[in-house]
């Protein structure tokens, strides 16, 4: 695999259980580099990022995230290559019973972080990372749907990943907020990871020019930006 490629996949089959979702996946993503992932509800999108996250596992094909091949993967393995990716969730998945830095700090303490120090420090970090410097203190219901959706992104950035995998981010967002959201995912792609957005918002996407990759009728394949798009999806 090329040095910058972060992801790359090469006639894999994406099962959904026994089912044949999508055939022949073939894909390349670099480092630093943003890309939409769109398709009716059903199409293959999320099982594509499940089976990029090893939580689908892939029966054949060649394929390798963040330098791990996925046909091939041991179950310790796992664990390591999800340090690697950053998840973004749609419906938040926040812990309502704590503050916003309590959920930080649970995701720290679970993957390894003990000084209390370097966690309020990275905790400090990603919030500013996403325009919350002073929200910690608050609990989740005081917080806007667009401000809790950049905590998901906060903790999606702890541990420092080399790809998020953001699925349909914005669904639950009004636009003007959904716009707010996505500049902040390409600014953290503009810094360098990388960044699968799969997404029905179909306004942003004429309006926020990027990559993009069409699950369809079970194959993926790259729009051609530059040509009308049917959105009629």
């Amino acid at each position: 695999m090329p040095l910058d490629n972060i992801i790359e996949f090469n006639d894999c089959p994406i099962y959904q259980k026994d089912s044949l979702i999508l055939s022949q996946v073939r894909f390349t993503l670099k480092k630093g580099e943003f890309v939409y992932l769109i398709g009716k509800v059903g199409s293959g999108k999320s099982s594509l990022i499940k089976t990029i996250n090893a939580q689908i596992p892939l029966k054949e094909g060649h394929a390798v995230v963040a330098g791990y091949e996925l046909l091939n993967l041991k179950r310790k393995e796992i664990p390591e290559l999800r340090k690697k990716l950053g998840i973004v969730f749609q419906d938040f998945q926040l812990l309502t019973d704590r503050s916003i830095f309590s959920n930080l700090e649970f995701v720290l303490r679970a993957t390894g972080w003990k000084n209390k120090q370097e966690i309020e420090q990275r905790i400090g970090e990603v919030l500013e990372k996403v325009g919350l410097d002073y929200k910690g203190y608050k609990m989740p219901h005081q917080l806007s749907g667009g401000e809790q959706q950049r905590v998901v992104i906060a903790r999606a950035l702890l541990n420092d990943p080399e790809i998020i995998l953001a699925d349909e981010p914005t669904g639950n967002l009004d636009p003007e907020t959904s716009e707010s959201i996505i500049k902040t995912l390409m600014d953290i792609s503009e810094g360098g990871r990388a960044v699968v957005m799969a997404t029905h918002n179909y306004t942003l996407l004429k309006k926020f020019n990027a990559r993009t990759l069409k699950c369809q009728a079970g194959k993926l394949t790259e729009v051609n930006n530059n040509q009308p798009m049917d959105f009629d999806l």
